[in-house]
């Protein structure tokens, strides 16, 4: 498992006292309010450290440490960042979606896999499993309960195979 998750991405400034507006890629923004640090890259050597942090509609405004002014903050436009994971607390029964990429698709009605999920996106409306299957081609399944039945990090993502959801198997 990974040390250091996407948090999101700087996509603008905010104001002209440094403060960076994020687009945060988390469930809930109060999940980052409490973190310490951002991070450029995925190790601890390229730490940002979080003088302030507040929500901003479905964004946060973000004031690091040492960055007092637009220009200062303009160097991270379109940033992508990353978060420790011991700074995150989950709640009980969630889990990352990077610890889901890379497990085997589990048939939740036989207990045989069928393939592996190799990506996860957003729709807006919800999230789309992209399962790499083991018969060749690929399938999405939409992430609600109908479809995936449990999560298990150690073996796999248990999905309620229907008729006509993965044409290839």
């Amino acid at each position: 498992m990974e040390k250091y998750l996407e948090a999101g991405k700087f996509i603008n400034t905010h104001g002209v006292r440094g403060e960076l507006k994020m687009d945060a890629w988390c469930d809930s923004l109060s999940d980052y309010l409490k973190v310490p640090a951002f991070y450029l890259k995925k190790d601890a050597e390229s730490v940002l450290k979080i003088e302030k942090i507040r929500p901003f509609g479905k964004f946060l405004l973000v004031k690091l440490e040492g960055i007092d002014d637009m220009d200062s903050a303009l160097r991270y436009k379109n940033k992508t960042v990353y978060v420790d994971r011991n700074d995150l607390k989950l709640r009980e029964g969630a889990v990352f979606l990077a610890d889901i990429i890379g497990l085997d698709a589990i048939n939740d009605n036989n207990g045989e896999v069928f393939g592996k999920v190799c990506d996860i996106t957003d729709k807006g409306s919800g999230n789309l499993y992209e399962i790499e299957l083991l018969s060749g081609g690929r399938c999405l399944v939409p992430a609600v309960d109908f479809f995936i039945k449990k999560i298990d990090v150690e073996k796999g993502v248990y999905i309620n195979v229907i008729e006509g959801l993965c044409d290839a198997l």
